[in-house]
């Protein structure tokens, strides 16, 4: 399996022992309702889900949880997607792109009213995003997306260049300013919900790799080197197709993104820096983005490229991640004075349309799926949690079918 990460998140720290493990690892057989494949935020959120509604679960990881995709993510809770409203629309219609949209935002929120409730410590800010455009030629494009989403009802304040330069410091041609979205530390966040997860009656384990799933009488057994677990269905939250799925290989692409992660700022550097307390994201694909983090410093991500096979893993690392600096350097000038603590790179993985796959696949019975979530993993993770309990308890709606394997025919 490709590894999900390279680099030291900020997330882990300056630890570099190895981790211990949080959950045993499966030893005997389990008869669960159901199995969950996949120890990240999705499979977290599925967890806190299914167990709240009384169903009997079980998750197995592969590794530790929380430490793959996760824990390389920035975690901006956005409530847009990573494809625009105006995007969408072409290639779904207005109306199923709203909808689209709207349970985007309602999954963000869901998350933020979660996290409260039950009491996570995980660094949960709500912060605005900035969304910026720095080419002349997109201006229109992006004053094209800011209408179309006025018009759908989707709040937002149009920056104009001064307003944008007062607000980050940043000299570009506009921007979306959108308020009510998110950030926290991914990995608290993950632990967090299993902690809470398990206290509701879920079973988690770690190093605990799925080797294959058996069809059963009436369900699934999931086997890994120390046992097994019954269950009647199956979630796989792996992010993107695992290779025991390989007929549905072909329907991602895997693109790896890379972070740095600034020393802490001081107050007069933070001036003179001239970014105020926002989330930067920009409207050029593959987009640049930026956040704050509780002790100042400055978390700088993007120069997304698609994985490709054979090619030095580490040398495209340092390539990425220089390139990286060097974009928001001229972004921000007075970057260039800052030091770097920490670079990573994360592996995630992209749909056509930039759409989650979350359901059934008349390939597996009785597995339901939450895979590709792009840029918004954070968001479709929580969204896909709440679909797949209603699809697990017999509710047919047709937000579901927005998100499932058939919508491209």
């Amino acid at each position: 399996m490709t590894q999900l990460r390279l680099g030291r998140p900020v997330w882990l720290g300056r630890d570099t022992r190895t981790p211990r493990q949080t959950y045993q690892s499966l030893k005997a057989h389990q008869d669960v309702d159901v199995a969950i494949v996949g120890g990240g935020i999705t499979g977290s959120a599925v967890a806190l889900t299914f167990a709240n509604a009384g169903v009997r679960v079980a998750l197995v990881e592969a590794a530790l949880v929380g430490r793959g995709s996760t824990a390389a993510s920035t975690a901006l809770l956005l409530q847009e997607l990573d494809m625009g409203l105006t995007e969408l629309g072409r290639r779904y219609g207005a109306a199923k792109a709203q909808r689209i949209w709207e349970l985007s935002a309602f999954a963000a929120r869901d998350f933020v009213k979660t996290v409260r409730r039950v009491g996570i410590a995980c660094e949960l800010t709500e912060q605005d995003s900035i969304y910026y455009t720095i080419g002349p030629d997109r201006v229109q494009q992006l004053r094209g997306e800011y209408a179309r989403r006025c018009k759908a009802g989707f709040s937002g304040e149009w920056l104009t260049p001064g307003a944008l330069r007062r607000l980050t410091g940043i000299s570009g041609r506009g921007a979306i300013r959108t308020r009510g979205n998110a950030q926290l530390n991914p990995y608290k966040a993950c632990v967090g919900l299993l902690r809470s997860a398990e206290r509701s009656g879920a079973a988690i384990f770690e190093h605990s790799p799925v080797q294959r799933i058996d069809s059963a009488r009436q369900g699934v057994r999931v086997v890994t080197p120390g046992g097994t677990l019954t269950a009647r269905q199956v979630v796989i939250a792996t992010g993107y197709a695992t290779p025991i799925f390989q007929p549905l290989i072909g329907r991602f692409r895997l693109y790896r993104t890379y972070v740095l992660a600034t020393k802490r700022i001081t107050r007069q550097q933070h001036w003179e820096l001239g970014l105020d307390s926002v989330m930067l994201w920009e409207l050029a694909r593959p987009y640049h983005y930026a956040r704050w983090t509780p002790d100042q410093r400055l978390l700088l991500g993007g120069e997304d490229r698609p994985v490709v096979a054979g090619r030095g893993r580490t040398a495209a690392f340092r390539k990425g991640t220089r390139e990286l600096r060097e974009y928001f350097e001229a972004l921000l000038p007075a970057l260039s004075d800052l030091g770097i603590d920490y670079a990573w790179e994360g592996l995630f993985a992209m749909t056509p349309d930039g759409l989650p796959y979350i359901g059934p696949h008349q390939r597996y019975p009785n597995h339901l799926f939450a895979l590709g979530y792009g840029g918004n993993g954070m968001t479709f993770g929580f969204l896909a949690a709440r679909m797949l309990l209603e699809q697990w308890q017999g509710v047919h709606s047709a937000d579901h079918d927005l998100f499932a394997f058939g919508r491209h025919r």
